[in-house]
């Protein structure tokens, strides 16, 4: 007695198949392509914080707004809002008074935040360049 809603291999095979050819097509260059509101969301500043920041354990919003200095909690809750929105972050309300609410990254969000970390570490890295030919372009 098979479960008939699990997807056989075949299936998977399929999907996974029109998953590439799709993202074969895609093309950030072009401006109508989907991929620009992708690039569009990733690129704000508190996602790019926000994302690396909740892949390990789950996190409240105080936590999250002592961790990312200069962030106000008007974009903080705009942001989380945002990225819940488009797959990336789970919200979970635990549904007790006082409210608890935690926030994690999807798998999605999850495969998304290795990339960014490996940003996050670039610009640590390289900041002192940067500022450096700023500087220079100064004068």
């Amino acid at each position: 007695m098979g479960n008939s809603k699990m997807p056989s291999k075949k299936n998977l095979d399929v999907a996974e198949a029109e998953a590439e050819a799709e993202a074969a097509s895609a093309d950030v260059w072009s401006a109508d392509c989907p991929s620009r509101r992708v690039l569009e969301l990733i690129a704000n500043k508190w996602a790019l914080l926000l994302i690396p920041l909740l892949r390990g354990k789950p996190q409240r919003n105080n936590e999250l707004l002592r961790k990312v200095g200069g962030i106000s909690q008007k974009m903080l809750t705009q942001t989380l809002r945002d990225l819940e929105l488009n797959g990336l972050v789970l919200r979970e309300d635990h549904q007790t008074v006082p409210p608890h609410v935690d926030y994690r990254l999807s798998p999605l969000g999850l495969s998304l935040s290795r990339t960014l970390i490996a940003v996050d570490r670039w610009a640590e890295a390289n900041h002192a360049q940067i500022d450096a030919a700023r500087e220079e372009a100064r004068k």
